[in-house]
């Protein structure tokens, strides 16, 4: 399997350009929600039994469940019924958020930093499409969920063989760009035959 990955530059009409803005502020409260519920989780088990704080505690039930990945997941699908801004935004990418969250706190626990930061409205700048449809590519535009078809400028050419599997797009200071992850299945063969009946460096005269 050979993984390439290609950044574009994009040029979205002003619409698009809104919504992906829109869907930047949406991601960042998502994460901002997530790791709330993550850390109020984890400091209502803190609470000593005998010296409760007399300025303010969590008062979450003994039994709850610890907010994982899965679980959030869960509540996002049925925060999407009610909010409509969450129902505007792609599924995926908001799952994708929460798997971030998710990794940053395996990265905790592993090299013991310190917990995930909330982000700041401007502070998100990208996000991610885990799949995209069919044929999402053209000359000099890719279509993206609930985007529809952007234009971008194709710098160079897409690869031969390869299958656009996920786009990422980014905000930055000099506009919007796409970075996207091509795969293609290759098998090497090292010049080399291994059968034994094949003299050394030699080959068996089937491969």
């Amino acid at each position: 399997m050979i993984t390439l990955t290609y950044e574009y530059k994009l040029k979205p009409t002003k619409q698009q350009s809104e919504h992906i803005d829109h869907v930047l502020e949406t991601c960042r409260r998502v994460w901002n929600d997530a790791l709330r519920e993550r850390k109020d989780w984890m400091a209502s088990r803190k609470c000593p039994v005998n010296a409760c704080s007399l300025h303010r505690e969590y008062i979450i039930p003994a039994d709850a469940p610890y907010p994982s990945f899965q679980l959030q997941c869960q509540r996002l699908t049925e925060a999407k019924r009610l909010n409509p801004d969450l129902a505007s935004v792609n599924a995926q990418a908001l799952q994708q958020v929460l798997r971030r969250l998710d990794h940053a706190f395996d990265r905790r626990k592993k090299l013991g930093a310190g917990f995930p930061r909330f982000k700041k409205p401007g502070q998100m700048r990208s996000f991610l499409f885990p799949q995209l449809g069919k044929t999402p590519l053209r000359d000099r535009a890719v279509k993206l969920p609930r985007l529809g078809w952007v234009a971008i400028r194709q710098s160079r050419p897409y690869p031969d063989g390869f299958v656009v599997k996920q786009a990422r797009v980014i905000k930055r200071a000099s506009g919007y760009y796409v970075i996207l992850t091509f795969q293609a299945s290759v098998a090497i063969f090292s010049g080399q035959c291994c059968h034994p009946r094949a003299a050394v460096g030699g080959s068996c005269g089937r491969c």
